[in-house]
């Protein structure tokens, strides 16, 4: 039986989310053993231009390369939140920035996390945004392990930097705890 999963992560060139989208798929494929697909997309204008990464995981290996029920979907930029909001489930978990994203859909389940503030304040290094929202996401779905997220991240770290990636990807988990906690 499938138990297929889909992840939208989305923001503009250069903010990382392909990052994130890659050692997602990593995480379930290499160290869970289940079957997994990234398909980037992004503009001819590489920094600033609206970007996304689809993920998908499942069990089975995957017959259809393309999201059509998207889990969860994350936005750290108004332009790719209008350019993305595509094929999520009524029952999606969205996660914006709500400084960058300002308008969004009512319809969807939406948590609000203020991501670059609480990288510049929490983490110290703006290029750990993406791996802060990747801690949220894995926090709010349980979609992979914690365990598979660590390693697939320090697989993919450049090296010196993973304490930091694993300070971020854990900051993520503890915002993300404050909202369900919030929730209760």
């Amino acid at each position: 039986m499938s138990n297929r999963y889909e992840a939208r992560f989305s923001a503009v060139g250069g903010q990382g989310v392909l990052l994130a989208g890659d050692i997602l798929g990593l995480a379930a494929q290499k160290f869970e053993g289940r079957y997994s697909l990234q398909s980037p997309t992004y503009t001819a204008q590489v920094r600033g231009g609206p970007t996304k990464i689809d993920v998908i995981i499942d069990d089975e290996p995957v017959m259809y390369p393309k999201t059509t029920a998207i889990n969860f979907f994350l936005s750290l930029a108004q332009g790719s939140y209008d350019a993305f909001l595509y094929d999520l489930r009524d029952d999606a978990i969205v996660v914006i920035d709500p400084v960058l994203v300002t308008k969004w859909d009512e319809k969807y389940k939406t948590y609000q996390v203020p991501v670059i503030e609480i990288t510049k304040t929490k983490v110290g290094k703006m290029i750990m945004s993406s791996v802060l929202s990747l801690g949220i996401m894995i926090e709010l779905t349980q979609v992979v392990s914690k365990e598979a997220i660590e390693k697939a991240l320090l697989q993919k770290a450049p090296k010196g930097t993973e304490e930091l990636n694993l300070k971020a990807l854990r900051t993520g988990y503890e915002e993300a705890q404050k909202l369900l906690a919030q929730e209760t």
